[in-house]
């Protein structure tokens, strides 16, 4: 296992760990809401830092995030084939987050508000989302991707 996977895995997680982000679901929060945010986290993640890291880094570093997906969804109890089920929707599902976060920056504020709405239960007039993505990635730009590779850092933004 790579420490620096480790590192940008746990950063990532405590990013998504913010209650200020939950307060706002219609529903209490679920492990899929969590994951849906951290998943919205990791694509932003390599869409800033794609051109820094090798594909070969790149793919190994998205394998250890399945892996670790996997490993909490194990930890809920799900079995064998129910894993392998959630396990393909999260990766189909992460792959329609990345789709969206690609072209992030030729949304405007309307659009990506429904975006959140189709992946999380919120009502469409919620800006947090909105607001707290564009704010994070404007501090990923900021920032290189040596301060995710530390141990877990205070993020402002």
């Amino acid at each position: 296992m790579n420490k620096n996977h480790l590192n940008i895995y746990n950063n990532l997680i405590k990013l998504t760990r913010n209650k200020n982000l939950y307060l706002n679901l219609k529903n209490n929060d679920t492990f899929s809401d969590r994951l849906i945010i951290l998943l919205f986290h990791f694509g932003f993640f390599l869409k800033i830092y794609k051109n820094e890291i090798s594909k070969k880094e790149a793919q190994d570093l998205f394998d250890y995030f399945i892996r670790q997906i996997e490993l909490s969804i194990r930890e809920i109890g799900y079995g064998d084939v129910s894993v392998n089920k959630k396990m393909k929707d999260y990766i189909n599902l992460f792959y329609s987050i990345l789709e969206k976060v690609e072209t992030w920056d030729s949304f405007d504020s309307y659009k990506k508000k429904i975006i959140f709405k189709s992946f999380l239960n919120i009502s469409p007039d919620n800006d947090i989302f909105v607001e707290y993505f564009d704010k994070f990635r404007d501090f990923l730009v900021k920032n290189t991707l040596n301060n995710f590779t530390k141990d877990i850092l205070n993020f402002k933004f």
